[in-house]
Protein backbone atom coordinates (compact mmCIF):
# COMPACT_ATOMS: atom_id res chain seq x y z
CA UNK A 1 0.00 0.00 0.00
CA UNK A 2 2.62 2.60 0.39
CA UNK A 3 4.82 1.89 -2.13
CA UNK A 4 1.26 2.84 -3.92
CA UNK A 5 0.98 6.07 -2.22
CA UNK A 6 4.42 6.72 -3.17
CA UNK A 7 3.95 5.81 -6.85
CA UNK A 8 1.05 8.11 -6.73
CA UNK A 9 2.99 11.14 -5.11
CA UNK A 10 5.52 11.00 -7.81
CA UNK A 11 3.02 10.56 -10.64
CA UNK A 12 1.56 13.78 -9.40
CA UNK A 13 5.30 15.46 -8.92
CA UNK A 14 6.14 15.36 -12.74
CA UNK A 15 3.30 17.81 -13.67
CA UNK A 16 4.17 20.08 -10.63
CA UNK A 17 7.20 20.35 -11.70
CA UNK A 18 6.58 20.76 -15.22
CA UNK A 19 4.95 23.77 -14.02
CA UNK A 20 7.25 25.77 -11.69
CA UNK A 21 7.71 28.60 -13.70
CA UNK A 22 4.15 29.10 -14.23
CA UNK A 23 3.88 28.77 -10.45
CA UNK A 24 6.75 31.06 -9.98
CA UNK A 25 4.62 34.21 -11.95
CA UNK A 26 1.51 33.23 -10.10
CA UNK A 27 3.33 33.89 -6.89
CA UNK A 28 4.40 37.85 -8.56
CA UNK A 29 0.67 38.54 -9.19
CA UNK A 30 -0.39 37.21 -5.65
CA UNK A 31 2.10 39.55 -4.16
CA UNK A 32 0.71 42.47 -5.98
CA UNK A 33 -2.53 42.15 -4.71
CA UNK A 34 -4.34 45.15 -3.64
CA UNK A 35 -5.64 45.91 0.01
CA UNK A 36 -9.23 44.79 0.49
CA UNK A 37 -11.39 48.07 0.54
CA UNK A 38 -14.35 46.52 2.41
CA UNK A 39 -14.09 46.69 6.07
CA UNK A 40 -13.00 43.60 7.45
CA UNK A 41 -13.76 43.08 10.40
CA UNK A 42 -17.65 42.87 11.95
CA UNK A 43 -19.15 45.65 13.27
CA UNK A 44 -20.06 44.19 16.67
CA UNK A 45 -16.07 44.43 17.04
CA UNK A 46 -15.97 48.26 16.42
CA UNK A 47 -14.65 49.71 19.81
CA UNK A 48 -13.67 46.61 21.46
CA UNK A 49 -9.90 46.01 19.98
CA UNK A 50 -8.32 48.04 23.09
CA UNK A 51 -8.14 46.01 26.27
CA UNK A 52 -6.55 47.36 29.71
CA UNK A 53 -5.31 43.65 30.77
CA UNK A 54 -3.13 43.88 27.52
CA UNK A 55 -1.42 46.93 28.72
CA UNK A 56 -0.81 46.38 32.43
CA UNK A 57 0.18 42.55 31.92
CA UNK A 58 2.73 43.77 29.23
CA UNK A 59 3.94 46.50 31.29
CA UNK A 60 4.37 44.18 34.43
CA UNK A 61 5.86 41.74 32.55
CA UNK A 62 8.82 43.98 30.94
CA UNK A 63 9.39 45.22 34.80
CA UNK A 64 10.33 42.97 37.64
CA UNK A 65 6.76 43.23 39.68
CA UNK A 66 5.06 41.20 42.64
CA UNK A 67 2.21 40.64 40.52
CA UNK A 68 -0.51 41.08 42.19
CA UNK A 69 -2.61 42.19 39.68
CA UNK A 70 -3.48 39.29 37.68
CA UNK A 71 -6.51 36.81 39.20
CA UNK A 72 -4.92 33.64 39.91
CA UNK A 73 -3.01 31.72 42.26
CA UNK A 74 1.18 30.93 42.37
CA UNK A 75 1.05 27.70 44.13
CA UNK A 76 -0.12 24.14 42.95
CA UNK A 77 -3.28 22.87 43.33
CA UNK A 78 -4.39 20.52 46.23
CA UNK A 79 -2.36 17.16 45.60
CA UNK A 80 -5.37 15.41 45.04
CA UNK A 81 -6.26 17.21 42.27
CA UNK A 82 -3.14 17.00 40.51
CA UNK A 83 -2.57 13.39 40.96
CA UNK A 84 -6.34 13.56 39.41
CA UNK A 85 -4.80 15.41 36.07
CA UNK A 86 -1.81 13.31 36.12
CA UNK A 87 -4.32 10.29 36.15
CA UNK A 88 -6.24 11.54 33.69
CA UNK A 89 -2.83 11.91 31.32
CA UNK A 90 -1.45 8.72 32.46
CA UNK A 91 -4.14 6.07 32.64
CA UNK A 92 -7.52 5.42 30.02
CA UNK A 93 -6.13 6.59 26.47
CA UNK A 94 -9.53 6.88 25.39
CA UNK A 95 -8.77 10.15 27.72
CA UNK A 96 -6.99 11.52 24.93
CA UNK A 97 -9.85 11.68 22.57
CA UNK A 98 -13.36 13.59 22.71
CA UNK A 99 -16.35 12.71 25.23
CA UNK A 100 -19.69 14.15 25.26
CA UNK A 101 -20.27 17.18 23.27
CA UNK A 102 -21.51 18.97 26.64
CA UNK A 103 -19.41 17.37 29.07
CA UNK A 104 -17.87 14.82 30.40
CA UNK A 105 -20.41 12.12 31.79
CA UNK A 106 -18.98 11.86 35.30
CA UNK A 107 -18.38 15.67 35.49
CA UNK A 108 -21.64 16.24 34.36
CA UNK A 109 -23.25 13.74 36.75
CA UNK A 110 -21.27 15.28 39.71
CA UNK A 111 -22.01 18.66 39.32
CA UNK A 112 -25.59 17.89 38.85
CA UNK A 113 -25.35 15.99 42.43
CA UNK A 114 -23.61 18.48 44.08
CA UNK A 115 -24.50 21.89 43.08
CA UNK A 116 -28.91 20.02 42.93
CA UNK A 117 -28.26 19.61 46.90
CA UNK A 118 -27.25 23.08 47.32
CA UNK A 119 -29.68 24.41 45.09
CA UNK A 120 -32.57 22.50 46.06
CA UNK A 121 -33.34 20.83 42.56
CA UNK A 122 -33.69 17.86 41.35
CA UNK A 123 -30.98 18.08 38.66
CA UNK A 124 -30.64 16.27 35.53
CA UNK A 125 -26.57 16.23 33.77
CA UNK A 126 -28.20 16.05 30.45
CA UNK A 127 -30.44 18.86 30.59
CA UNK A 128 -29.29 20.87 33.27
CA UNK A 129 -25.54 20.98 33.16
CA UNK A 130 -23.11 22.59 30.27
CA UNK A 131 -19.21 22.50 30.99
CA UNK A 132 -17.44 25.40 28.71
CA UNK A 133 -13.88 26.48 28.35
CA UNK A 134 -13.95 28.41 31.87
CA UNK A 135 -16.43 30.40 33.12
CA UNK A 136 -15.41 33.00 30.84
CA UNK A 137 -16.85 30.20 28.03
CA UNK A 138 -19.72 30.06 30.04
CA UNK A 139 -20.37 33.80 30.20
CA UNK A 140 -19.83 34.28 26.60
CA UNK A 141 -21.97 31.47 25.75
CA UNK A 142 -24.86 32.39 28.08
CA UNK A 143 -24.40 36.20 26.10
CA UNK A 144 -24.85 34.44 22.99
CA UNK A 145 -27.51 32.60 23.45
CA UNK A 146 -29.77 34.57 25.30
CA UNK A 147 -28.64 38.24 24.15
CA UNK A 148 -30.60 39.82 20.86
CA UNK A 149 -30.07 42.74 18.65
CA UNK A 150 -31.38 45.39 21.13
CA UNK A 151 -32.18 43.96 24.16
CA UNK A 152 -30.82 45.67 27.24
CA UNK A 153 -28.74 43.50 30.17
CA UNK A 154 -28.25 45.60 33.40
CA UNK A 155 -24.48 45.01 34.94
CA UNK A 156 -23.76 46.69 38.52
CA UNK A 157 -20.78 48.58 38.73
CA UNK A 158 -18.33 48.02 39.72
CA UNK A 159 -18.31 44.70 36.95
CA UNK A 160 -15.71 42.21 36.22
CA UNK A 161 -14.60 43.91 32.71
CA UNK A 162 -15.78 41.25 30.24
CA UNK A 163 -19.71 41.90 31.08
CA UNK A 164 -19.96 45.28 28.86
CA UNK A 165 -18.08 43.89 25.64
CA UNK A 166 -19.95 40.56 25.52
CA UNK A 167 -23.08 42.17 25.84
CA UNK A 168 -22.05 44.34 22.76
CA UNK A 169 -20.61 41.46 20.76
CA UNK A 170 -24.12 40.07 21.29
CA UNK A 171 -25.68 43.39 19.85
CA UNK A 172 -27.15 44.01 23.10
CA UNK A 173 -27.24 47.73 25.08
CA UNK A 174 -25.34 47.51 28.64
CA UNK A 175 -27.51 49.18 31.70
CA UNK A 176 -25.52 50.20 33.79
CA UNK A 177 -26.16 51.07 37.77
CA UNK A 178 -23.94 51.50 40.59
CA UNK A 179 -23.16 50.09 44.06
CA UNK A 180 -22.81 53.39 45.89
CA UNK A 181 -20.35 53.15 48.79
CA UNK A 182 -21.72 54.56 52.29
CA UNK A 183 -19.95 57.75 53.89
CA UNK A 184 -17.42 56.31 56.40
CA UNK A 185 -15.88 58.75 59.08
CA UNK A 186 -11.77 59.33 59.38
CA UNK A 187 -10.34 55.91 60.87
CA UNK A 188 -12.96 53.78 60.15
CA UNK A 189 -12.66 50.62 58.15
CA UNK A 190 -14.41 50.26 54.65
CA UNK A 191 -16.29 46.87 54.37
CA UNK A 192 -17.47 45.76 50.81
CA UNK A 193 -20.70 45.38 52.31
CA UNK A 194 -21.08 49.23 52.49
CA UNK A 195 -21.45 48.98 48.80
CA UNK A 196 -25.39 49.43 48.22
CA UNK A 197 -27.93 49.04 45.69
CA UNK A 198 -30.51 51.76 45.61
CA UNK A 199 -33.53 50.11 45.29
CA UNK A 200 -35.12 52.86 43.29
CA UNK A 201 -32.30 53.65 40.89
CA UNK A 202 -32.55 49.97 40.01
CA UNK A 203 -36.18 49.37 39.70
CA UNK A 204 -35.88 51.94 37.21
CA UNK A 205 -33.39 50.23 34.77
CA UNK A 206 -35.97 47.69 34.04
CA UNK A 207 -37.64 48.51 30.87
CA UNK A 208 -39.68 46.52 28.42
CA UNK A 209 -36.26 46.01 26.45
CA UNK A 210 -34.29 44.41 29.55
CA UNK A 211 -33.56 40.97 28.85
CA UNK A 212 -30.99 39.74 31.13
CA UNK A 213 -29.23 41.26 34.38
CA UNK A 214 -25.98 39.85 35.28
CA UNK A 215 -25.03 39.24 38.92
CA UNK A 216 -21.57 38.47 40.49
CA UNK A 217 -21.51 37.33 44.35
CA UNK A 218 -18.93 37.82 45.51
CA UNK A 219 -17.91 40.17 43.34
CA UNK A 220 -14.65 41.16 41.67
CA UNK A 221 -13.15 43.59 42.00
CA UNK A 222 -15.22 44.73 45.35
CA UNK A 223 -15.59 41.54 46.59
CA UNK A 224 -18.74 42.30 48.08
CA UNK A 225 -21.06 39.13 48.75
CA UNK A 226 -24.52 40.27 48.37
CA UNK A 227 -27.07 39.81 51.36
CA UNK A 228 -30.20 37.72 51.01
CA UNK A 229 -32.42 40.75 51.49
CA UNK A 230 -30.58 42.51 47.91
CA UNK A 231 -30.95 38.84 46.36
CA UNK A 232 -34.27 39.24 46.83
CA UNK A 233 -34.90 42.31 45.64
CA UNK A 234 -32.82 41.69 42.70
CA UNK A 235 -34.93 38.27 42.62
CA UNK A 236 -38.34 40.75 42.81
CA UNK A 237 -37.37 43.13 39.97
CA UNK A 238 -36.21 39.76 37.37
CA UNK A 239 -39.72 38.17 38.29
CA UNK A 240 -41.61 41.19 37.58
CA UNK A 241 -40.33 42.20 34.36
CA UNK A 242 -39.52 38.75 33.32
CA UNK A 243 -35.62 39.12 32.96
CA UNK A 244 -33.08 36.23 33.44
CA UNK A 245 -30.20 36.54 35.92
CA UNK A 246 -26.67 35.56 34.51
CA UNK A 247 -25.15 35.18 37.96
CA UNK A 248 -21.63 34.59 37.95
CA UNK A 249 -20.40 32.73 41.13
CA UNK A 250 -17.02 31.57 40.58
CA UNK A 251 -16.04 32.90 44.04
CA UNK A 252 -18.63 30.88 46.38
CA UNK A 253 -16.22 29.06 48.19
CA UNK A 254 -14.39 32.12 49.21
CA UNK A 255 -16.58 34.01 51.63
CA UNK A 256 -14.67 35.63 54.64
CA UNK A 257 -15.99 35.96 58.42
CA UNK A 258 -18.60 33.95 58.79
CA UNK A 259 -20.73 35.53 56.05
CA UNK A 260 -23.11 33.26 53.82
CA UNK A 261 -22.98 32.80 50.12
CA UNK A 262 -26.11 32.21 48.78
CA UNK A 263 -26.90 31.34 44.97
CA UNK A 264 -30.20 33.67 43.84
CA UNK A 265 -31.46 30.29 41.84
CA UNK A 266 -32.15 28.68 45.01
CA UNK A 267 -34.32 31.62 46.24
CA UNK A 268 -38.59 31.07 45.05
CA UNK A 269 -39.20 31.49 41.68
CA UNK A 270 -35.28 31.96 40.70
CA UNK A 271 -34.10 28.41 39.34
CA UNK A 272 -36.39 28.91 36.03
CA UNK A 273 -34.79 31.89 34.87
CA UNK A 274 -31.03 31.85 36.39
CA UNK A 275 -27.98 31.04 34.58
CA UNK A 276 -25.37 29.68 37.23
CA UNK A 277 -22.30 30.13 36.49
CA UNK A 278 -19.07 28.82 38.23
CA UNK A 279 -15.30 27.93 37.59
CA UNK A 280 -13.38 24.30 38.78
CA UNK A 281 -9.93 27.46 37.54
CA UNK A 282 -11.32 29.21 40.86
CA UNK A 283 -12.50 25.98 43.06
CA UNK A 284 -9.64 23.87 42.99
CA UNK A 285 -6.82 26.61 42.48
CA UNK A 286 -6.24 25.73 38.49
CA UNK A 287 -7.32 28.49 36.75
CA UNK A 288 -5.15 27.43 33.38
CA UNK A 289 -7.19 24.05 33.38
CA UNK A 290 -9.98 26.18 32.09
CA UNK A 291 -13.21 24.17 33.25
CA UNK A 292 -16.20 26.02 33.79
CA UNK A 293 -19.98 25.32 33.92
CA UNK A 294 -23.09 26.49 33.63
CA UNK A 295 -26.35 25.11 35.76
CA UNK A 296 -29.59 26.31 34.88
CA UNK A 297 -33.64 25.06 33.83
CA UNK A 298 -33.65 23.10 30.50
CA UNK A 299 -35.84 25.99 28.91
CA UNK A 300 -32.69 27.98 28.55
CA UNK A 301 -29.62 25.82 28.71
CA UNK A 302 -31.02 24.52 25.42
CA UNK A 303 -30.09 27.43 23.64
CA UNK A 304 -26.70 27.77 25.62
CA UNK A 305 -26.45 24.14 23.87
CA UNK A 306 -27.18 25.59 20.23
CA UNK A 307 -24.59 28.08 20.80
CA UNK A 308 -21.61 25.34 22.31
CA UNK A 309 -22.62 22.72 19.40
CA UNK A 310 -22.33 25.51 16.52
CA UNK A 311 -18.85 26.94 18.13
CA UNK A 312 -16.26 24.96 20.19
CA UNK A 313 -18.41 21.58 20.50
CA UNK A 314 -16.27 20.40 23.08
CA UNK A 315 -13.85 21.07 26.00
CA UNK A 316 -10.81 18.97 26.76
CA UNK A 317 -11.66 15.46 27.72
CA UNK A 318 -8.32 15.06 30.32
CA UNK A 319 -9.05 18.32 32.40
CA UNK A 320 -12.79 18.03 32.84
CA UNK A 321 -11.76 13.96 34.21
CA UNK A 322 -9.61 15.44 36.36
CA UNK A 323 -12.11 17.88 37.84
CA UNK A 324 -14.77 15.04 38.01
CA UNK A 325 -12.38 13.09 40.19
CA UNK A 326 -11.33 16.60 42.37
CA UNK A 327 -15.30 17.12 43.19
CA UNK A 328 -15.89 13.14 43.78
CA UNK A 329 -13.03 13.66 46.54
CA UNK A 330 -14.63 17.26 48.12
CA UNK A 331 -18.20 15.37 48.48
CA UNK A 332 -16.44 13.03 50.56
CA UNK A 333 -15.23 15.46 52.93
CA UNK A 334 -17.97 18.41 52.39
CA UNK A 335 -18.05 20.77 55.36
CA UNK A 336 -15.50 19.02 57.28
CA UNK A 337 -11.64 20.12 58.44
CA UNK A 338 -10.15 17.92 55.80
CA UNK A 339 -12.38 19.98 53.01
CA UNK A 340 -9.89 21.84 50.19
CA UNK A 341 -12.84 24.24 50.45
CA UNK A 342 -12.61 24.76 54.39
CA UNK A 343 -9.12 25.08 53.98
CA UNK A 344 -8.47 27.35 50.86
CA UNK A 345 -11.07 29.54 52.77
CA UNK A 346 -8.81 29.69 55.98
CA UNK A 347 -5.51 30.25 54.08
CA UNK A 348 -7.06 33.10 52.16
CA UNK A 349 -8.87 34.79 54.62
CA UNK A 350 -5.16 35.02 56.31
CA UNK A 351 -4.03 36.80 53.50
CA UNK A 352 -6.35 39.21 52.64
CA UNK A 353 -6.44 39.97 56.80
CA UNK A 354 -2.26 40.20 55.96
CA UNK A 355 -2.35 42.78 53.05
CA UNK A 356 -4.92 44.89 54.64
CA UNK A 357 -2.60 45.31 57.73
CA UNK A 358 0.02 45.96 54.95
CA UNK A 359 -1.97 48.74 52.57
CA UNK A 360 -2.56 50.78 56.15
CA UNK A 361 0.42 50.72 56.98
CA UNK A 362 1.52 52.88 54.16
CA UNK A 363 -1.85 55.11 54.03
CA UNK A 364 -3.54 53.32 51.92
CA UNK A 365 -7.54 52.84 52.81
CA UNK A 366 -8.45 49.07 51.82
CA UNK A 367 -11.76 48.01 51.41
CA UNK A 368 -12.07 45.06 53.19
CA UNK A 369 -13.96 42.24 51.48
CA UNK A 370 -16.30 40.05 52.05
CA UNK A 371 -15.24 37.51 49.30
CA UNK A 372 -13.58 36.71 46.32
CA UNK A 373 -9.59 36.95 45.26
CA UNK A 374 -9.77 40.92 45.66
CA UNK A 375 -9.84 43.95 47.77
CA UNK A 376 -9.95 47.41 46.40
CA UNK A 377 -8.11 50.00 47.79
CA UNK A 378 -8.43 53.80 48.51
CA UNK A 379 -5.48 55.80 46.74
CA UNK A 380 -7.12 59.36 47.74
CA UNK A 381 -4.22 60.33 49.57
CA UNK A 382 -1.67 59.55 47.15
CA UNK A 383 -3.96 61.62 44.72
CA UNK A 384 -3.51 64.74 46.58
CA UNK A 385 0.03 64.42 47.51
CA UNK A 386 1.16 63.11 44.26
CA UNK A 387 -1.16 64.60 41.32
CA UNK A 388 0.77 65.19 38.61
CA UNK A 389 2.05 60.83 37.90
CA UNK A 390 3.38 61.06 34.22
CA UNK A 391 0.81 60.04 31.96
CA UNK A 392 -1.71 61.32 29.05
CA UNK A 393 -3.68 64.56 30.31
CA UNK A 394 -7.28 62.49 29.91
CA UNK A 395 -5.79 59.68 31.92
CA UNK A 396 -7.07 58.74 34.67
CA UNK A 397 -5.27 58.76 38.05
CA UNK A 398 -5.46 54.98 39.15
CA UNK A 399 -4.04 53.98 35.94
CA UNK A 400 -1.51 56.66 35.69
CA UNK A 401 -0.77 55.55 39.96
CA UNK A 402 -0.84 51.86 39.02
CA UNK A 403 1.90 52.72 35.91
CA UNK A 404 4.42 54.23 38.57
CA UNK A 405 4.16 52.08 40.89
CA UNK A 406 4.69 49.07 38.70
CA UNK A 407 8.23 51.20 37.35
CA UNK A 408 8.75 52.35 40.85
CA UNK A 409 8.44 50.10 43.67
CA UNK A 410 8.16 46.80 41.79
CA UNK A 411 4.41 46.64 42.96
CA UNK A 412 1.24 45.51 40.03
CA UNK A 413 -2.08 46.18 40.68
CA UNK A 414 -5.20 46.92 38.24
CA UNK A 415 -6.79 50.48 37.98
CA UNK A 416 -10.12 50.07 39.64
CA UNK A 417 -11.71 52.38 36.62
CA UNK A 418 -11.58 49.97 34.00
CA UNK A 419 -13.95 48.03 36.10
CA UNK A 420 -16.89 50.79 35.08
CA UNK A 421 -18.35 52.47 32.34
CA UNK A 422 -17.02 55.49 30.97
CA UNK A 423 -19.45 58.05 32.09
CA UNK A 424 -18.59 56.71 35.60
CA UNK A 425 -14.94 56.40 35.09
CA UNK A 426 -14.25 59.35 36.90
CA UNK A 427 -15.94 59.01 39.76
CA UNK A 428 -13.70 56.02 40.85
CA UNK A 429 -10.55 56.57 39.61
CA UNK A 430 -8.99 56.87 43.05
CA UNK A 431 -9.22 53.15 43.67
CA UNK A 432 -6.97 49.99 42.61
CA UNK A 433 -7.20 46.62 43.08
CA UNK A 434 -5.27 43.90 44.29
CA UNK A 435 -5.37 40.26 44.09
CA UNK A 436 -4.16 38.65 47.53
CA UNK A 437 -4.65 34.72 46.47
CA UNK A 438 -0.83 34.52 46.58
CA UNK A 439 2.34 32.83 48.12
CA UNK A 440 3.93 36.63 48.42
CA UNK A 441 1.09 38.02 49.99
CA UNK A 442 1.96 35.82 53.30
CA UNK A 443 6.46 35.76 52.93
CA UNK A 444 6.86 38.98 51.50
CA UNK A 445 7.05 40.92 48.31
CA UNK A 446 6.41 44.57 46.76
CA UNK A 447 7.09 47.41 48.39
CA UNK A 448 5.25 51.28 48.10
CA UNK A 449 5.81 53.74 49.96
CA UNK A 450 4.65 57.65 49.55
CA UNK A 451 7.61 58.87 51.16
CA UNK A 452 10.57 60.98 49.37
CA UNK A 453 12.15 57.96 48.23
CA UNK A 454 10.21 57.71 45.17
CA UNK A 455 11.90 61.00 43.94
CA UNK A 456 14.92 59.14 44.31
CA UNK A 457 13.73 56.40 42.35
CA UNK A 458 14.60 53.63 44.61
CA UNK A 459 12.18 51.19 45.68
CA UNK A 460 9.67 52.28 48.72
CA UNK A 461 10.89 50.77 52.20
CA UNK A 462 7.66 50.02 53.86
CA UNK A 463 6.30 46.31 53.11
CA UNK A 464 3.23 45.90 51.76
CA UNK A 465 2.92 41.63 51.22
Amino acid sequence: MFRNVAAIFSHLAGPLQGKKAGASSLAGCLHQTVAMAKQLQARRLDGLDKNPWVEFIKLASENETVNLGQGFPDFAPPDFAMEAFQHAVSGDFMLNQYTKAFGYPPLTKVLADFFGKLLGQEMEPLKNVLVTVGAYGALFTAFQALVDEGDEVIIIEPYFDCYEPMTLMAGGRPVFVPLKPSPSQDGELDYSSNWQLDPTELANKFTSRTKALVLNTPSNPLGKVFSKAELELVASLCQQHDVVCISDEVYQWLVFDGNQHISIASLPGMWERTLTIGSAGKTFSATGWKVGWVLGPDQLMKHLRTVHQNSIFHCPTQAQAAVAWSFEREQQHFGQPSSYFVQLLQATQHKRDHVTRSLQSVGLRPVIPQGSYFLITDISDFKSKMPNLPGAEDEAYDRRFVKWMIKNKGLSAIPVSIFYSVPHQKHFDHYVRFCFIKVKCRAGGGKVSSSSSRSSGKKGSTELC
